[in-house]
């Protein structure tokens, strides 16, 4: 096809920004979108490709995973171009069009390298994948009493001078962090990621209710992982899990996978946190797309066997749940809309990162991040900044 060319994706439901056209086409030109509209609207141009589908074929922006380590063999602490190139190849394939290489708890050296890593392959990114958008730091200022599967050896108190050696390390790049408020210097740190425009996320944390909303008067933004590696409900000490459902202030991050927390839980934290403030996560290891066996997870053997992936003590290691699989299992937990799943995608998570103004919704003027789903809500064809990342083999 002719590079100067424009893609048309036409006689469709386009999921814009501001309404939903059921028999509409969406217009790509030099990874922008240019064109929005009904059919009748369209005018041929000589260079247009059209690609003529039916209406129930749906048209989504492209999914932002703001939490997740890896896929297909690859890891983001690997430390190597080629795992962020794979991982950014495949990562189409289920409709995430940008994600955040997310980092987890091991030595200064090796979380080093994994940044350094990181700031350089985003400079050097190129349009055909999924956009590697940041960084995610999960741990090492994380509570032992809420490790997970994050290596306790390695976990550390907070540290704002650390944090800002690997930040320029990461070439500025580090977006979002994970950490425990309540540990020493917990709310130091988060006043300063605040401070720099970098997301400060409550998790792997034994916070009370009232530590939370210390944190929050600090500058604190966002959860991780909703039920998991945090203290929970209790009727006289609500904890992390109560002030996720409670406090506005909050994105909050969701495994839907049914296994990190059952369907039932799901729909009761859809319930009370709306898709205003939720945000889709996949927080997958290297063993996605890949078959049951034995991974690494930061040095330790994970098992994986059809939907779960758990440490040898059957600790629950992050998952293997494809983006797509998310939006699937969401709506059939919640009886949520395809509307709804867009703003838990896409749209909060743009928000959250600061990327609104280029990406989250379909809107003239936004990359061309764009999903195509067939009737069944399975990926036929994934748009990287305009360029055909992934389309589905008959």
């Amino acid at each position: 096809m002719d590079t100067h060319s424009s893609i048309i994706i036409y006689n469709v439901t386009v999921y814009s920004e501001n309404q939903t056209l059921k028999n509409g086409y969406i217009k790509l030109t030099n990874k922008k979108i240019t064109e929005i509209g009904e059919i009748h609207q369209y005018v041929r141009q000589p260079k247009d490709h059209v690609i003529e589908l039916s209406p129930s074929y749906k048209v989504i922006p492209g999914a932002i995973d703001v939490h997740i380590h890896g896929v297909n063999n690859a890891d983001a602490m690997d430390g190597t171009a080629e795992a962020l190139k794979t991982m950014a190849r495949t990562l189409p394939k289920e409709g995430t069009t940008s994600f955040l290489a997310t980092t987890m708890t091991q030595s200064n050296k090796a979380v080093e390298k994994a940044l350094r890593n990181a700031g350089a392959y985003i400079e050097e990114q190129t349009d055909a994948d999924a956009e590697v958008v940041g960084i995610h730091l999960e741990g090492p200022f994380i509570s032992p009493k809420r490790a997970g599967a994050q290596p306790p050896t390695h976990i550390q108190d907070p540290n704002v001078a650390l944090f800002q050696e690997w930040q320029k390390a990461a070439g500025g790049h580090i977006k979002l962090v994970t950490l425990a408020p309540e540990l020493p210097n917990g709310l130091a740190l988060t006043s300063y990621l605040k401070e720099t425009n970098v997301v400060a996320s409550i998790g792997h944390s034994d916070s009370t209710y009232d530590q939370v909303g210390e944190a929050i008067e600090a500058g604190a933004s966002h959860i991780t992982h909703l039920y998991n590696g945090m203290r929970g409900l209790h009727h006289r000490e609500p904890g992390v899990l109560g002030a996720a459902y409670l406090r506005d202030e909050l994105f909050v991050e969701l495994i839907t996978d049914g296994i990190h927390c059952r369907p039932e839980m799901v729909k009761l934290a859809y319930d009370q946190i709306t898709s205003e403030r939720m945000i889709l996560i996949t927080d997958s290891l290297r063993a996605k797309w890949l078959k049951n066996g034995t991974y690494d997870l930061g040095g330790q053997p994970v098992h994986v066997n059809d939907t779960t992936a758990t440490l040898a003590d059957g600790t629950l290691a992050g998952s293997i749940l494809k983006m797509n699989d998310a939006i699937k299992n969401t709506m059939s937990f919640t009886n949520c809309s395809l509307e709804d799943i867009v703003k838990m995608t896409a749209e909060n998570p743009a928000k959250q990162l600061n990327l609104f103004d280029t990406k989250g919704s379909l809107k003239i003027g936004k990359d061309a991040d764009i999903v195509v789903l067939n009737e069944n809500l399975d990926v036929e064809m994934t748009f990287c900044r305009g360029t055909l990342s992934f389309q589905k083999e008959d």
